[in-house]
């Protein structure tokens, strides 16, 4: 009978025991729930924690067990908030982020000259998507110059299209005979407006100058204005060898005034020269135009032979090379003219 209540006894002390280790409630994770809430877990049982929308579990053990000792294990589950992917890029625009984190708002600008069509933000949500699409940036639009359909001002286009978009540049004319005063071109601005437009005004040149020993080309004309022109001429034998032509410029003045430029008259009276290729005494040839060159021949010094050394005519002016010699009529009778020498080789 003693043994019988013996174990009875034990029975009931080991069952109070056991009654009293139970686990508490499971440790608070931040941002995390679990999946059976209560005050008292007895040993055995199992709680899963799972993460709050927008974020995600930092490690993989997410079930625990309530220990026979009445404690739970050392509870290592985190939640992280979930990410979203980068949004970019914004053409001609930029996203200003802080991070990318879910709640985290991004938010959007436009380069100088784009205007933003569409959303200003966007916030990171839940499911790792952002609420709100990506906006475009577009480029600012200038109106048509003020320009008058059938005024003197006229402009053209440098590019193809319809809109005139900001930094696109367009180009300015003046119906003739008036000037154009100003920048040729306008650009259309970061603000929507032009730079500055040009303007045509009239512009008159006094009568053209005469100049010597020349004569002027132009009809009857008792006003000259922008862009005229007039055409000079010389009286022979005197040449131009620059434009003969002289235009009235927007300053109010002429292009530029020719000279008429005199010819050369050889400055020696017995010799050989070489003119156009071709071998002529100077008696037959007496004079070259301005900017002619003839060449003289020059005895070598040291070997029986001749050189050739050019000389050109500068308005009037035309100089004897020092290497030449001019025999006088008795000295040509015992010496060979350099011009009939064999030329010399170096």
């Amino acid at each position: 009978m003693f043994p019988v209540l013996f174990s009875l006894c034990l029975v009931g002390i080991t069952h109070v025991a056991l009654a009293n280790k139970v686990c508490p409630r499971p440790p608070e994770v931040p941002l995390a729930t679990i999946n059976v809430n209560k005050e008292a877990y007895s040993p055995g049982e199992d709680i899963i924690y799972q993460c709050i929308p927008g974020y995600i579990p930092q490690s993989s053990s997410r079930r625990y067990i309530c220990h026979s000792s009445g404690k739970w294990p050392t509870v290592t589950f985190r939640c992280t908030p979930k990410k979203c992917p980068y949004p970019g890029p914004l053409n001609n625009g930029e996203i200003h982020v802080t991070d990318l984190n879910y709640l985290s708002i991004i938010r959007f600008s436009c380069n100088t000259g784009f205007v933003l069509e569409g959303p200003t933000s966007s916030q990171c949500q839940a499911d790792g998507s952002w609420n709100a699409s990506l906006p475009a940036c577009q480029p600012v639009i200038c109106p048509p110059p003020p320009v008058s359909e059938f005024g003197a001002l006229s402009y053209h286009r440098i590019e193809s299209g319809e809109d005139f978009f900001f930094q696109e540049t367009i180009r300015f004319s003046c119906l003739l005979p008036l000037a154009l005063f100003g920048s040729e071109t306008a650009t259309c601005q970061a603000d929507g407006s032009w730079t500055a437009l040009p303007e045509c005004k009239s512009v008159e040149c006094p009568p053209p100058e005469p100049i010597e020993h020349g004569f002027i080309n132009f009809g009857l004309r008792g006003i000259f204005h922008y862009q005229n022109t007039v055409h000079y001429g010389c009286y022979a034998p005197y040449t131009m060898d620059e434009a003969s032509e002289s235009r009235c410029e927007k300053t109010g003045t002429w292009s530029n005034k020719p000279t008429c430029k005199a010819p050369c008259n050889i400055p020696v009276g017995k010799a050989t020269v070489l003119y156009n290729g071709q071998k002529i005494t100077v008696k037959k040839l007496k004079h070259i135009q301005h900017a002619e060159t003839i060449w003289y021949f020059c005895k070598s010094k040291t070997e029986k032979c001749s050189y050739k050394t050019p000389t050109q005519c500068i308005d009037g002016q035309l100089s004897v090379p020092d290497c030449f010699e001019e025999y006088n009529w008795i000295a040509s009778l015992f010496k060979t003219d350099p011009a009939d020498m064999t030329p010399c080789t170096n």
